[in-house]
């Protein structure tokens, strides 16, 4: 579950498995299971939602909701649901850190996508698809609560991709996207894209094992964005500010813009870009050629003697 705003991720199908969803202990295990119901009759007619699954070593069990260690109710106190935060962000930082290993051993220079809803997010990444053919394979995995439309839009490129859908969950995980990865096409050397669900708060606490997070700012969305949501633009290092071809039709102030993005975040980089147009695209597939190609880079000093 997510402690920022109390969503559950119960209800997680990554495609590629009938009804399958993600599932991690306190420990840090995580598996795919599916969802079975226990009837249990001798209490009223009270149904009960139970998981099922098979663990390594062939032992199979169910356990109820109510049972789970992470289960918080009106009575859970302040420092419990800390200790909760924590466990769940150390449990996903560990996953991530073993999908971070598992791309950069193959030389895949991934990156995850954030923004509002509406941002033009998925309209840049088919136009990054297609500048990019034949100069580097991309693949991409998409998130979003319901729906494969993004990832339909992706697949008519030809490029892979993958929906991840999270019920009622806010973002991806590092589990959801470790499951994604051992259903997707992805060649070595690659560009992974990792379009998350659109939300510019929690996505911002959860690594998922990207080598960056690239936040997308349409200029539809008010100039005090990066001051709205200050955790996502200091954790983003680069910003794209999409849509700028419809600047001349709004009261959009470009440089107050970008000195609040700096603000929160020094460092920051920034490219002005409009997937309609094409408008600020080669900047942006260059920054992409470079980090692809270091990754390659460091993948390869990797083996070599």
């Amino acid at each position: 579950m997510c402690l920022t705003c109390g969503c559950g991720s119960d209800e997680v199908h990554v495609e590629g498995a009938q009804h399958a969803h993600v599932h991690t202990h306190p420990d840090g295990t995580t598996h795919s299971h599916a969802h079975a119901h226990v009837h249990d009759h001798g209490h009223g007619h009270a149904h009960e939602h139970a998981h099922v699954h098979t663990h390594a070593d062939g032992t199979t069990h169910s356990h109820p909701h109510a049972a789970d260690p992470l289960h918080v109710g009106p009575a859970t106190t302040t420092a419990r649901m800390v200790q909760i935060e924590r466990d769940i962000l150390a449990s996903n930082d560990a996953i991530a850190q073993r999908n971070r290993a598992w791309l950069a051993a193959r030389g895949i220079f991934a990156l995850n996508l954030v923004s509002s809803p509406g941002s033009g997010k998925t309209t840049l990444l088919v136009r990054t698809i297609e500048q990019l053919a034949g100069r580097l394979p991309v693949a991409v995995i998409e998130g979003d609560q319901q729906t494969t439309f993004d990832a339909d839009r992706i697949r008519a490129t030809g490029a892979p991709a993958i929906q991840i859908n999270t019920g009622k969950g806010c973002h991806l995980d590092a589990a959801m996207v470790e499951t994604a990865l051992g259903r997707l096409p992805l060649a070595d050397n690659a560009v992974l894209m990792v379009e998350n669900v659109g939300n510019l708060v929690c996505p911002a606490g959860f690594d998922l094992g990207e080598a960056h997070k690239v936040v997308v700012l349409s200029v539809t969305e008010g100039e005090d964005k990066p001051l709205k949501y200050p955790d996502m633009f200091h954790a983003a290092s680069l910003m794209l500010l999409n849509k700028v071809d419809l600047l001349p039709h709004l009261a959009f102030d470009v440089e107050r813009c970008l000195a609040n993005a700096r603000r929160v975040n020094p460092t920051i980089e920034i490219l002005q870009v409009s997937a309609t147009t094409g408008q600020g695209m080669d900047g942006w597939l260059a920054w992409i050629e470079r980090g692809a190609h270091a990754a390659q880079g460091r993948q390869l000093a990797s083996v070599t003697p």
